[in-house]
C-alpha cells in the first residue's frame, strides 16, 4: 500500500530547541504551543542560558516531556547551538521563549518539506502582537505592514533539515543579535533554498523585556547588525568574482 505524506509525517523525528534567558513570564505558553502541535516534536530541548528568575520552576512543571539543559549566559545563538548538540531529530525547529506557534505549524511545514525536497528549510508567515505595556507602539504601527503577517526570516518560523546545519554551518555565537539574518544569508550564499509556507503559523510577541527591544538602541547591537550586512556584501562580492 502506498503511504501518503500525511501518514509519513507521523513517523518523522523533529527536535525543537527553545533557548531562554529570564523568560519565565511567557515560557509556559511558548512551550505549551510546541507540545500541543497536531504533529508534536519527538524531542523538546529547553536550553536555559543562565536565567536568574523562575525559569527553572516553569520548566519543571513539564516533567519528562522536556529535556532541560543549562549553560552560563552566552546569548541565544550559543544556546541554540547547545541545543543542536543534544538534538536527535531529522528536522530541527526553534521556538522563542515568548512566542506562540499555531497548532498546525509543524504539520504544515513537514508536509511542505516532504513535497519540496529541494529546500534545505522552510519558513512561514509571522504575525506580531503586542502586550499591554507596549500598546503605544501597537497603536503607532496600526494599519501598517508591521501589523500584517510577513515572511518570517527568523528562527522561530523555520523548520530545517538537520543536514542544513552541516552544510551551512551552525549559528555564529559571537552575535547576540541578527544571528538568524546571518544564518539565512549564509544559506543563500551557499546556494541553499529556503522556501515559504504561505500560512501564518507563528505569533511573535512584543513586550517590554524583548531581547531585541532591550538592545536595539545599543551601540553593540548596531555594530552587530552592520557586521552582518558587511559579511553578506562580502559574500556576494566573492560569489561574483568566482563565477
Amino acid at each position: 500500500m502506498i503511504r501518503t505524506n500525511t501518514e509519513v509525517i507521523h513517523n518523522l523525528k523533529v527536535s525543537c530547541i527553545i533557548p531562554v534567558f529570564n523568560g519565565a513570564r511567557f515560557l509556559e505558553q511558548a512551550i505549551g504551543s510546541v507540545l500541543t502541535q497536531t504533529i508534536p516534536p519527538t524531542q523538546v530541548i529547553v536550553v536555559d542560558d543562565g536565567s536568574t528568575d523562575a525559569t527553572p520552576q516553569v520548566i519543571a512543571r513539564f516533567g519528562n516531556r522536556l529535556e532541560y539543559v543549562t549553560q552560563t549566559n552566552q546569548g541565544p545563538a550559543a544556546a541554540r547551538n547547545k541545543g543542536l548538540d543534544y538534538a536527535t531529530g531529522d528536522f530541527i525547529a526553534f521556538q522563542d521563549a515568548d512566542d506562540v506557534w499555531m497548532p498546525e505549524k509543524l504539520e504544515s511545514q513537514l508536509l511542505h518539506l516532504l513535497e519540496d525536497d529541494t529546500s534545505a528549510a522552510c519558513i512561514c508567515l509571522v504575525r506580531n502582537f503586542w502586550e499591554k505595556e507596549v500598546q503605544e507602539e501597537a497603536e503607532r504601527v496600526a494599519s501598517t505592514r508591521h501589523e500584517q503577517p510577513i515572511a518570517g526570516y527568523v528562527f522561530q518560523a523555520m523548520l530545517a533539515r538537520r543536514s542544513a546545519f552541516s552544510s551551512i554551518g551552525r549559528l555564529d555565537a559571537s552575535l547576540h543579535v541578527a544571528e538568524d539574518a546571518d544564518w539565512f544569508d549564509r544559506a543563500r550564499a551557499s546556494g541553499h533554498r529556503i522556501s515559504l509556507v504561505n500560512q501564518t503559523l507563528v505569533h511573535r510577541r512584543f513586550h517590554d523585556a524583548n531581547l531585541s527591544r532591550s538592545i536595539a538602541s545599543s551601540t553593540s547591537a548596531r555594530d552587530a547588525m552592520l557586521e552582518v550586512v558587511l559579511r553578506n556584501l562580502q559574500r556576494k562580492r566573492t560569489t561574483r568574482i568566482t563565477d
